[in-house]
């Protein structure tokens, strides 16, 4: 059983979806180039629909940190998710400035990329694991993309951390079992086209993931 991240939201329809659905962390993608991408203006709408006991998460990716301060003011964020290339100084940089706890995305293709989870383990307050993009893909995430999940199996965890890549309401029970995740995050998964959620499908990723 595993809690659920429903990443990409930008309708509010979609936010109630997955906060009726059990979903205990929502995220806002601040990424021009994504098709899920929302102004801060939008996202402190949605953010604030977020019931106490759910975590709002700002998807971040090589953010300076005007931008950083231009969304925080706007938006009441629990989370700054880093998916970008940001080093490990920049982690413990934001994570000192703004005061908030860091989620950095680590990018996984095969067993020499597993160096670097130790390594932002030691400053991130938390981990996402997702599939390497491919060299041309114009998005750091939410491609649709999974990696092989035994590549974690029995892994010793600095961090608490989550499940991302290519995550489907018919695969996510699967790699739930395989890796032990504790938290699974979805984007495209539960889209019926790129950047549009649909209710149904985040019904279904949730109840999966929680084994039902």
């Amino acid at each position: 059983m595993a809690q659920v991240k429903i990443c990409g939201l930008s309708q509010p329809a979609h936010v109630h979806a997955a906060v009726d659905a059990g979903a205990r962390f929502l995220g806002f993608v601040f990424f021009p180039k994504s098709p899920r991408a929302v102004t801060a203006e939008v996202a402190g709408e949605l953010a604030a629909l977020a019931p106490v006991g759910v975590a709002r998460v700002g998807l971040f990716v090589n953010p300076d940190d005007a931008l950083l301060e231009q969304v925080l003011a706007v938006v009441p964020l629990d989370i700054i998710q880093l998916h970008g290339a940001e080093t490990p100084e920049r982690v413990t940089q934001v994570k000192e400035m703004f005061g908030l706890p860091v989620m950095k995305a680590v990018g996984i293709s095969g067993p020499d990329d597993l160096g670097q989870l130790t390594d932002y383990g030691l400053v991130a307050d938390m981990l996402l694991v997702d599939a390497k993009p491919p060299k041309d893909a114009a998005l750091p995430g939410g491609n649709g993309l999974a990696f092989d999940w035994r590549l974690l199996v029995g892994r010793h965890w600095l961090r608490p951390w989550m499940l991302a890549g290519g995550l489907t309401p018919d695969n996510v029970a699967e790699a739930v079992r395989l890796t032990g995740a504790p938290v699974v995050d979805v984007s495209s998964g539960v889209e019926s086209a790129p950047g549009v959620k649909d209710s149904q499908l985040i019904a279904g990723f949730v109840v999966a993931a929680n084994g039902k």
